[in-house]
């Protein structure tokens, strides 16, 4: 499975993070420890939703759609 997530900061609620993980709790628990630049700032982090996708193409396409600004505004309406 791949997983498509949204995170959202605990002390920034604005600040939302979305990405691509074949191990999902590992992952959350990377962003926490502030492994990845993108999201060390605004850490810790907590998850908001998550997709699971038996494809990686079809996960990467949707991620790629949330992270567009159509797929911004579907996500706002949506799940935060």
């Amino acid at each position: 499975m791949t997983y498509v997530y949204i995170i959202e900061s605990v002390y920034n609620r604005k600040e939302h993070y979305i990405g691509l993980a074949g191990n999902l709790k590992i992952r959350l628990r990377d962003h926490n420890a502030g492994k990845s630049s993108h999201t060390a700032r605004y850490k810790p982090w907590q998850l908001v939703c998550y997709f699971a996708f038996a494809n990686e193409k079809k996960a990467r396409d949707f991620e790629n759609y949330l992270k567009s600004g159509s797929g911004k505004s579907f996500m706002k309406r949506r799940f935060i």
